[in-house]
């Protein structure tokens, strides 16, 4: 039986950026529906979700970061920014906001390419990697086959990446790992890539952890990577540091 074109749809109002994006992604065996602004787009979704969006921030009508917020509220698919801001501010935002990826204009639509087949890549292999079906670190608890997080038997809403993320910190718990190591882990990246993306993702589960009572945190090891610690053995070290 032949597996089912993921599918992408894509917002931007530079008919140019969309024309390029939707014929690399095609060309990867991709199902791509492109849109000049992001009110089409979530009108789409709204009947018809996609696999994955993938968003300008500057449009005319709903721009791409009030438009990620819009879809994560109602859904736990991929988000990726590609946009030609590139403050710090901008790409925490976009984080925050619930995107699981941030590319800056211009980019190369083979990188682009290879991040979307990255992240589709690490969700149907989750699954298979853990031996285990539950992972539990304090009372944080995780199951992958449904791909949740609980928190003493309370729902904890994770995106996608954050999940890859929590997933593989829950399995090397105590243990410095480096930004590079997680790049290669959980974005599945083979190539040099921004590390950026990992400190932007740490902010923001840091951010949810510290809302609820989940007795682990994640620790920086300055110029090197991160640590998933307990209550009982997160000491003295800020968790900023």
């Amino acid at each position: 039986m032949t597996k089912m074109a993921k599918r992408i749809y894509v917002a931007d109002d530079e008919a140019y950026i969309r024309e390029i994006i939707q014929s690399f992604l095609v060309n990867e065996g991709f199902d791509v529906q492109v849109f000049a602004n992001g009110d089409d787009l979530l009108e789409v979704f709204s009947q018809t979700p996609s696999d994955m969006v993938i968003l300008d921030i500057m449009m005319p009508g709903l721009d791409g970061l009030a438009l990620c917020s819009r879809i994560r509220q109602r859904s736990r698919i991929p988000i990726f920014i590609v946009s030609a801001r590139d403050s710090e501010l901008d790409r925490i935002t976009g984080i925050t906001l619930g995107s699981d990826d941030y590319l800056t204009k211009p980019f190369s639509p083979i990188e682009l390419v290879a991040r979307v087949k990255a992240i589709f890549r690490r969700m149907d292999l989750d699954c298979g990697v853990y031996s285990a079906n539950q992972l539990t670190v304090g009372n944080l608890m995780i199951d992958i086959r449904a791909r949740s997080v609980t928190c003493q038997g309370k729902a904890f809403d994770v995106t996608p990446t954050e999940f890859a993320l929590l997933t593989y910190l829950f399995s090397n718990p105590d243990r410095a790992i480096s930004r590079e190591e997680l790049l290669r882990n959980v974005w599945q990246f083979d190539f040099d890539a921004d590390t950026r993306a990992t400190d932007d993702l740490i902010k923001r589960l840091r951010k949810k952890l510290t809302s609820i009572d989940c007795h682990i945190r994640i620790d920086s090891i300055w110029g090197f990577g991160f640590r998933l610690v307990t209550a009982s053995t997160a000491g003295g070290m800020d968790e900023n540091h």
